[in-house]
């Protein structure tokens, strides 16, 4: 059984059939999926999801690309969130220098947010790091030094020495398609490196579907199996032992309960 820990569930891709898109998850041996939100609407509905459907958890944050459309109560809203059944994590928080309508300054104060509230309340963060590998790791030392970090990097497409740093600062990191194209020789080889104990697999669905279906529009959390399988290759075990790693590493981060879905 696999663990999808990260897809936007709350799409208006999966609107018209999202109890089908769970249901072959299910069929595909994907026993539970984190809904993760960006912004504080969002936020709100994979809570709602995540209180729904079993077997979904919600993450729930304020998207670096987001931060500045957030109204005046939208960081309240995100933080009452927390006290919803069910949610697991918060984020997805980070930082983006790919896209550039969100100004910087205003990234990295939420960022920064999201560090702090994520350490005083012991949840762990989803960060998004696009462009951005410098900037990500000075702000995460920055919060190591005020104490304990928990949390993952998100469809890492970083290299060997930052991953490991981002492993060092307590953080777990996930691959989702990318991880499988082609052209990812070098990311491939560093998935193949990262600690076993710290590997989570992702879609990041609706986006980023995986070869063989890369073609596939919208991607769906039961093409999970394909980045797990991609995965087990490039570190030459098995996809049952992959599979199994994986979910314990994310049950063991997301606090998920043992036997329930």
């Amino acid at each position: 059984m696999l663990v999808d820990t990260h897809a936007h569930l709350d799409d208006e891709a999966f609107a018209a059939d999202r109890d089908d898109v769970l249901r072959r998850a299910r069929a595909a041996g994907v026993a539970r999926v984190l809904a993760v939100g960006t912004t504080a609407a969002t936020s709100l509905r994979c809570a709602g999801l995540a209180e729904r459907f079993p077997g979904v958890y919600a993450a729930v944050g304020i998207q670096p690309n987001y931060v500045h459309e957030a109204l005046p109560g939208d960081w309240e809203a995100v933080v009452a969130l927390l006290d919803r059944p069910r949610v697991a994590a918060l984020g997805e928080t980070g930082l983006d220098r790919y896209w550039h309508d969100a100004p910087w300054e205003t990234q990295q104060d939420y960022f920064d947010r999201h560090l702090r509230l994520a350490q005083q309340r012991d949840v762990p963060l989803v960060i998004h790091m696009r462009d951005c590998g410098p900037e990500i790791a000075e702000m995460l030392r920055e919060a190591r030094r005020r104490g304990p970090l928990r949390g993952v990097m998100h469809s890492f497409t970083g290299d060997e020495p930052l991953m490991r740093e981002c492993v060092e600062l307590g953080l777990h990191i996930s691959f989702a398609g990318m991880v499988t194209y082609k052209k990812s020789t070098a990311l491939r080889a560093c998935a193949a490196l990262a600690p076993a104990d710290r590997l989570l697999v992702e879609t990041d669905s609706p986006y980023l579907s995986p070869e063989p279906v890369r073609g596939q529009r919208p991607n769906e959390p039961a093409n999970v199996r394909f980045v797990a399988a991609c995965l087990a290759e490039a570190r030459g075990v098995p996809l049952a032992v992959l599979a199994q790693q994986t979910s314990a590493n994310a049950a063991n981060l997301f606090r998920l309960p043992p036997g329930e879905a």
